[in-house]
Protein backbone atom coordinates (compact mmCIF):
# COMPACT_ATOMS: atom_id res chain seq x y z
CA UNK A 1 0.00 0.00 0.00
CA UNK A 2 1.41 3.38 -1.00
CA UNK A 3 2.09 5.87 1.78
CA UNK A 4 -0.19 8.91 2.04
CA UNK A 5 1.05 12.04 0.22
CA UNK A 6 1.17 13.87 3.57
CA UNK A 7 3.82 11.46 4.84
CA UNK A 8 5.86 11.97 1.69
CA UNK A 9 5.55 15.75 2.12
CA UNK A 10 6.80 15.50 5.70
CA UNK A 11 9.66 13.32 4.46
CA UNK A 12 10.57 15.80 1.73
CA UNK A 13 10.64 18.88 4.00
CA UNK A 14 12.29 17.19 6.97
CA UNK A 15 15.52 18.79 8.27
CA UNK A 16 16.91 15.23 8.25
CA UNK A 17 16.73 15.10 4.45
CA UNK A 18 20.39 14.75 3.38
CA UNK A 19 20.66 17.66 0.95
CA UNK A 20 22.90 19.95 2.97
CA UNK A 21 20.46 22.84 3.46
CA UNK A 22 21.69 23.31 7.04
CA UNK A 23 25.13 24.32 5.71
CA UNK A 24 23.93 27.57 4.08
CA UNK A 25 22.78 30.92 5.50
CA UNK A 26 21.95 32.71 2.21
CA UNK A 27 23.81 35.85 3.22
CA UNK A 28 22.38 36.00 6.74
CA UNK A 29 25.82 35.35 8.26
CA UNK A 30 27.26 38.46 6.60
CA UNK A 31 24.17 40.47 7.55
CA UNK A 32 24.74 39.54 11.20
CA UNK A 33 28.44 40.42 11.02
CA UNK A 34 27.53 43.85 9.63
CA UNK A 35 24.92 44.32 12.39
CA UNK A 36 22.11 44.55 9.86
CA UNK A 37 20.48 41.75 11.84
CA UNK A 38 21.05 41.71 15.61
CA UNK A 39 17.67 41.05 17.22
CA UNK A 40 14.53 38.97 16.91
CA UNK A 41 12.69 41.84 15.20
CA UNK A 42 15.49 42.40 12.69
CA UNK A 43 15.72 38.67 11.99
CA UNK A 44 11.98 38.63 11.32
CA UNK A 45 12.30 41.58 8.94
CA UNK A 46 15.29 40.09 7.07
CA UNK A 47 13.92 36.56 6.72
CA UNK A 48 10.41 37.79 5.95
CA UNK A 49 11.68 40.10 3.21
CA UNK A 50 13.73 37.34 1.57
CA UNK A 51 10.79 34.96 1.84
CA UNK A 52 8.28 37.27 0.21
CA UNK A 53 10.49 38.96 -2.39
CA UNK A 54 13.07 36.30 -3.29
CA UNK A 55 11.57 32.89 -2.56
CA UNK A 56 8.11 34.19 -3.40
CA UNK A 57 9.20 36.14 -6.46
CA UNK A 58 11.36 33.46 -8.05
CA UNK A 59 11.70 30.03 -6.44
CA UNK A 60 8.05 29.34 -5.68
CA UNK A 61 6.55 30.40 -9.03
CA UNK A 62 9.31 28.51 -10.88
CA UNK A 63 8.64 25.48 -8.66
CA UNK A 64 5.00 25.71 -9.75
CA UNK A 65 6.03 25.67 -13.41
CA UNK A 66 8.46 22.81 -12.86
CA UNK A 67 5.76 20.81 -11.10
CA UNK A 68 3.38 21.31 -14.02
CA UNK A 69 6.07 20.44 -16.55
CA UNK A 70 6.88 17.14 -14.81
CA UNK A 71 3.18 16.39 -14.34
CA UNK A 72 2.69 16.80 -18.10
CA UNK A 73 5.80 14.81 -18.98
CA UNK A 74 7.29 17.91 -20.62
CA UNK A 75 11.00 17.51 -19.91
CA UNK A 76 11.99 20.32 -22.29
CA UNK A 77 9.84 22.77 -20.37
CA UNK A 78 11.29 21.54 -17.09
CA UNK A 79 14.81 22.12 -18.43
CA UNK A 80 13.83 25.63 -19.52
CA UNK A 81 12.64 26.61 -16.04
CA UNK A 82 15.59 24.90 -14.40
CA UNK A 83 17.96 27.01 -16.52
CA UNK A 84 15.88 30.13 -15.88
CA UNK A 85 16.12 29.65 -12.14
CA UNK A 86 19.88 29.18 -12.15
CA UNK A 87 20.42 32.14 -14.49
CA UNK A 88 18.51 34.31 -12.01
CA UNK A 89 20.85 33.66 -9.07
CA UNK A 90 22.52 36.91 -8.03
CA UNK A 91 25.79 35.54 -6.66
CA UNK A 92 28.09 32.60 -7.25
CA UNK A 93 27.35 31.40 -3.73
CA UNK A 94 23.57 31.32 -4.27
CA UNK A 95 24.04 29.46 -7.55
CA UNK A 96 26.42 26.95 -5.97
CA UNK A 97 24.00 26.34 -3.10
CA UNK A 98 21.12 25.74 -5.50
CA UNK A 99 23.10 23.31 -7.66
CA UNK A 100 24.66 21.40 -4.78
CA UNK A 101 21.33 20.91 -3.02
CA UNK A 102 19.66 19.97 -6.30
CA UNK A 103 22.30 17.37 -7.10
CA UNK A 104 22.14 15.99 -3.55
CA UNK A 105 18.36 15.58 -3.73
CA UNK A 106 18.54 14.02 -7.18
CA UNK A 107 21.12 11.49 -5.93
CA UNK A 108 18.79 10.64 -3.07
CA UNK A 109 15.83 10.19 -5.42
CA UNK A 110 17.92 7.95 -7.67
CA UNK A 111 18.99 5.83 -4.70
CA UNK A 112 15.31 5.49 -3.78
CA UNK A 113 14.60 4.26 -7.34
CA UNK A 114 12.40 7.14 -8.44
CA UNK A 115 12.34 6.75 -12.21
CA UNK A 116 11.41 10.41 -12.71
CA UNK A 117 14.88 11.38 -11.44
CA UNK A 118 16.57 8.92 -13.82
CA UNK A 119 15.01 10.68 -16.83
CA UNK A 120 16.72 14.00 -16.05
CA UNK A 121 19.49 14.76 -18.61
CA UNK A 122 22.97 14.01 -17.27
CA UNK A 123 24.40 17.15 -18.86
CA UNK A 124 22.02 19.42 -16.93
CA UNK A 125 22.54 20.19 -13.24
CA UNK A 126 19.18 20.28 -11.46
CA UNK A 127 18.26 23.14 -9.18
CA UNK A 128 16.91 22.23 -5.78
CA UNK A 129 13.41 23.30 -6.86
CA UNK A 130 13.73 21.03 -9.90
CA UNK A 131 14.54 17.94 -7.85
CA UNK A 132 11.89 18.94 -5.32
CA UNK A 133 9.30 19.14 -8.09
CA UNK A 134 10.36 15.69 -9.36
CA UNK A 135 9.75 14.17 -5.94
CA UNK A 136 6.49 16.07 -5.44
CA UNK A 137 5.09 14.77 -8.74
CA UNK A 138 6.27 11.21 -8.17
CA UNK A 139 4.75 11.07 -4.69
CA UNK A 140 1.55 12.75 -5.91
CA UNK A 141 1.67 15.80 -3.71
CA UNK A 142 -0.67 18.58 -4.70
CA UNK A 143 0.83 21.65 -6.31
CA UNK A 144 -0.24 23.78 -3.35
CA UNK A 145 1.25 21.39 -0.78
CA UNK A 146 4.51 21.19 -2.71
CA UNK A 147 4.83 24.99 -2.80
CA UNK A 148 3.94 25.41 0.86
CA UNK A 149 6.27 22.60 1.87
CA UNK A 150 9.15 24.06 -0.13
CA UNK A 151 8.62 27.47 1.50
CA UNK A 152 8.40 25.91 4.97
CA UNK A 153 11.64 23.98 4.46
CA UNK A 154 13.40 27.21 3.43
CA UNK A 155 11.95 29.12 6.38
CA UNK A 156 12.89 26.47 8.93
CA UNK A 157 16.48 26.44 7.68
CA UNK A 158 16.75 30.23 7.85
CA UNK A 159 15.37 30.33 11.39
CA UNK A 160 17.83 27.60 12.41
CA UNK A 161 20.64 29.75 10.97
CA UNK A 162 19.36 32.82 12.85
CA UNK A 163 19.31 30.88 16.13
CA UNK A 164 23.03 30.18 15.70
CA UNK A 165 24.09 33.53 14.28
CA UNK A 166 22.15 36.38 15.89
CA UNK A 167 22.03 34.47 18.27
CA UNK A 168 18.46 33.67 19.28
CA UNK A 169 17.21 31.27 21.90
CA UNK A 170 15.22 28.20 20.90
CA UNK A 171 12.00 29.81 22.16
CA UNK A 172 12.65 32.95 20.12
CA UNK A 173 13.21 30.68 17.13
CA UNK A 174 9.75 29.21 17.63
CA UNK A 175 8.28 32.69 18.03
CA UNK A 176 9.92 33.66 14.74
CA UNK A 177 8.42 30.66 12.95
CA UNK A 178 4.96 31.43 14.31
CA UNK A 179 5.20 35.11 13.37
CA UNK A 180 6.23 34.29 9.81
CA UNK A 181 3.64 31.57 9.15
CA UNK A 182 0.95 34.02 7.93
CA UNK A 183 3.49 35.66 5.61
CA UNK A 184 4.48 32.25 4.27
CA UNK A 185 0.87 31.44 3.44
CA UNK A 186 0.36 34.78 1.69
CA UNK A 187 3.64 34.42 -0.17
CA UNK A 188 2.53 31.08 -1.62
CA UNK A 189 -0.81 32.59 -2.66
CA UNK A 190 0.96 35.51 -4.36
CA UNK A 191 3.46 33.20 -6.08
CA UNK A 192 0.65 31.20 -7.67
CA UNK A 193 -0.68 34.34 -9.32
CA UNK A 194 2.56 35.58 -10.89
CA UNK A 195 2.79 35.67 -14.66
CA UNK A 196 5.98 34.67 -16.45
CA UNK A 197 7.05 38.29 -16.97
CA UNK A 198 6.64 39.00 -13.24
CA UNK A 199 9.24 36.49 -12.05
CA UNK A 200 12.50 37.67 -10.54
CA UNK A 201 14.37 38.93 -7.51
CA UNK A 202 15.01 42.52 -6.48
CA UNK A 203 16.88 42.43 -3.18
CA UNK A 204 20.22 44.24 -3.56
CA UNK A 205 21.18 43.70 0.08
CA UNK A 206 20.69 39.95 -0.24
CA UNK A 207 22.90 39.88 -3.34
CA UNK A 208 25.59 41.97 -1.62
CA UNK A 209 25.44 39.89 1.58
CA UNK A 210 25.76 36.64 -0.33
CA UNK A 211 28.61 37.91 -2.50
CA UNK A 212 30.47 39.30 0.52
CA UNK A 213 29.96 36.07 2.43
CA UNK A 214 31.93 34.24 -0.25
CA UNK A 215 35.11 35.82 1.13
CA UNK A 216 34.05 36.52 4.73
CA UNK A 217 37.07 35.92 6.95
CA UNK A 218 35.37 33.85 9.68
CA UNK A 219 32.16 31.97 8.99
CA UNK A 220 30.07 29.06 10.23
CA UNK A 221 28.17 28.50 7.01
CA UNK A 222 29.33 27.22 3.68
CA UNK A 223 30.44 29.51 0.90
Amino acid sequence: MASAPLLHLLHLVSPALPVGAYAYSQGLEFAVEQHWVSSLAEAEDWIGSVLSHSVGGLDLPVLQRLYRAFSNGDLAQAEYWNDYLQASRESHELLLEDRQMGEALQRLLLSLNLDIAARWPEASTPSFATAFAMAACYWQLTEADAMQGFAWSWLENQVAAAIKLVPLGQTDGQRLLLRLMPLLEQTVINAKQREDDELGVGLPRLAVASAQHETQYSRLFRS
